[in-house]
């Protein structure tokens, strides 16, 4: 079974989730935006053997640290898909726009498509490109476990922004309606800042998506 444990990290308090497969271990560390130290802490902490990176965006809060994290520790960075690479390259400046530690340019060790899986272990999660917040996002769903790793997609309450370079809110309104919606009501997801929540609830009581 797939289990998680979401810590907040950076100035934006950004939900960094740390995934990991209950029968062997193995880890994957979702959207390492930032404070190294504490998260390897925290995987420690758990017993897990960190082996890969997912990114649903490139955006500094959630990939700031990428790098870094995967140059100390030998680890792949999987995602996100293609169409974020610009926001990967302007990792440096965006750091340096919001006051972040330095952060470093990469070039992911495997892009993400719509329709891929993830593995962990005994754990298959699924891929959907989801974009509108940023071109190139993606989420990842587990059926087995009714938890999908949303980002910046959608909130409790809320949606992702859209007034970033690459942004376009019918675009991300479709990915949500099209993309996260027939995983199920059912489905809790943990999204990139804030509370966790369910399909379901957003459907019915989400001001933006609610009614779809």
């Amino acid at each position: 079974m797939l289990r998680y444990h979401t810590v907040p990290v950076t100035p934006f308090q950004q939900n960094c989730s740390i995934v990991w497969c209950d029968d062997t271990k193995r880890a994957a560390i979702i959207d390492p935006g930032g404070e190294l130290p504490r998260l390897l802490a925290q995987a420690e902490r758990l017993g897990v053997t960190l082996e890969q990176i997912w990114l649903t965006h490139a955006h500094i809060d959630h990939a700031g640290a990428a790098a870094q994290l995967a140059r100390e520790q030998g680890l792949p960075i999987i995602g996100p898909h293609e169409g974020d690479q610009f926001w990967i390259d302007a990792l440096p400046q965006q750091g340096a726009m919001f006051g972040f530690p330095p952060s470093e340019r990469f070039t992911p060790t495997r892009w993400l498509h719509d329709g891929d899986t993830v593995t962990l272990g005994n754990c298959t999660l699924q891929v959907r490109h989801c974009p509108g917040h940023t071109p190139g996002h993606v989420v990842f769903f587990s059926p087995q476990a009714r938890r999908a790793f949303v980002g910046d997609v959608l909130f409790a309450g809320s949606i992702g922004r859209t007034d970033f370079p690459g942004g376009d809110h019918q675009t991300l309104i479709d990915a949500i309606t099209q993309r996260l919606w027939p995983m199920g009501d059912d489905v809790i997801f943990i999204p990139g800042h804030g509370p966790e929540s369910s399909f379901g609830q957003e459907r019915r009581t989400n001001p933006f998506v609610g009614g779809t």
